[in-house]
């Protein structure tokens, strides 16, 4: 079994209504396996030790002689599902091996190269929302708001289906939707992504793009896979500050970036923090980064329950404070300390939110393979924002809706950046 630890919980356990073979002795050896790994799993790294007033044990003699019973594997997943559906929270789940493999980059291509681009489902479609400066992409001339119609032979249209389909009811679609078409694209550093586009007037595109080392620098911690962290800002119409970063990690090379960042703009009539497509990381640094605009001490973002014991996310300030107007962008590919970020600044009335509703997957969690080939998510906290909320499986809801559309990146625009700098300028 290999344990993957990621920054994000969700996935809701779906199957499609297909035929499917009777399982086999070694399938049935495997389940039971599987069956008895997961309840073992949450019995040891549930917060709650008392379940939340779910008898566990009897839940595993309940349903180990249903497992045992199970003809199919679609019969199986979903009593799986069912145990874990007792405890009452959201995005617990068995993810089957065929998705699990669309959606692991690492799985799929095998290596941590980037085309210099980024992607989002939009209407459906894979659309390439950014491209990197000076990367391999942009020499080749691909633009905001081509589709991409197929990764080296691999149509994306049927992996996007099938994608939305299994995850039509979970918070996180949008985050699987975009990792279906980003898992294609990644690969060994060096290797060339052969990528069929249309472009702006209609016309089928198709460039090999090289895949080179992502900008920024390499990160470790503990048992995150090592990733590449990079951080920019700039002025945008000669008063307002914009930072954006990938990751909440690399806190050591981050944090002073981000801080450099506020201090050089303390005149500016207002300030955005880009957090699309920020997938979460360190929880601590969320409160490091609110110190630079909260003035107020004792301010918390919310607070974090594990089996140990309750993590208050406690704001320190960090003089001088910039006390402007503040707008935070998200999307539904921002996800964990990205949500607790903008849920508990939307929460003590210090920014505005711009974009669509986040992941709500705010949660610490590990997705753990199963011998039977599956695997299973499975949170190791409870969040809850100062407000009140729970974020995960509801995610941060803007307080200004916009969406991005091709149309419009094709043209040039940022909807979301534009509503962002509109209300900015509205109060000066």
């Amino acid at each position: 079994m290999r344990s993957a630890r990621i920054f994000t919980i969700a996935l809701a356990c779906a199957t499609l209504a297909v035929a499917q073979p009777a399982l086999t002795a070694e399938q049935r050896r495997l389940n039971l396996e599987s069956f008895e790994f997961i309840w073992s799993t949450i019995r040891d790294q549930y917060w709650d030790p008392t379940f939340g007033g779910v008898n566990w044990t009897a839940v595993r003699d309940e349903f180990r002689p249903r497992i045992e019973r199970a003809a199919t594997m679609p019969e199986t997943r979903s009593l799986m599902g069912q145990m874990l559906g007792r405890l009452g929270k959201s995005h617990f789940a068995i993810i089957p091996a065929d998705v699990y493999g669309d959606l692991d980059s690492h799985d799929d291509a095998g290596g941590t190269g980037t085309a210099g681009i980024d992607v989002r489902v939009l209407a459906g479609r894979a659309i390439v929302t950014s491209v990197e400066e000076n990367s391999p992409a942009s020499a080749q001339g691909v633009r905001p708001g081509w589709e991409v119609l197929s990764i080296d032979g691999t149509v994306l249209a049927p992996r996007i289906q099938k994608v939305a389909e299994l995850y039509r009811n979970s918070t996180m679609r949008e985050v699987y939707l975009a990792r279906s078409a980003l898992a294609k694209l990644a690969g060994d550093e060096g290797s060339v992504a052969r990528v069929q586009f249309r472009d702006g007037s209609g016309r089928g595109v198709t460039k090999e793009i090289e895949r080179v080392r992502p900008r920024g620098s390499l990160a470790k911690f503990g048992y995150l896979p090592p990733s590449y962290v990079w951080i920019t800002s700039r002025r945008i119409e000669g008063d307002i500050g914009y930072i954006a970063f990938n990751l909440f990690l690399d806190p050591a090379r981050l944090m002073p970036a981000f801080g450099g960042a506020v201090h050089s703009c303390t005149g500016c009539a207002g300030m955005i923090i880009d957090l699309r497509g920020n997938p979460g990381g360190l929880g601590i640094m969320a409160m490091g980064m609110a110190g630079w605009f909260i003035d107020k001490p004792d301010q918390r973002l919310g607070t974090m329950y594990t089996r140990q014991a309750p993590v208050k996310f406690i704001v320190n300030p960090r003089p001088p404070v910039y006390s402007g107007a503040l707008a935070i962008l998200v999307d539904g590919s921002s996800a964990s300390t990205s949500e607790v970020f903008a849920g508990g600044m939307k929460d003590l009335g210090r920014a505005r939110i711009f974009g669509t509703r986040t992941a709500g997957a705010a949660l610490p969690s590990a997705i753990d393979r199963l011998p039977n080939g599956d695997a299973l998510q499975h949170a190791m906290a409870d969040y809850i924002s100062e407000g009140g909320r729970t974020l995960e499986g509801m995610g941060v809801v803007p307080d200004v809706e916009v969406k991005l559309t091709r149309e419009a990146l094709l043209a040039g625009h940022d909807p979301v950046l534009d509503a962002a700098i509109e209300w900015i300028h509205a109060r000066k």
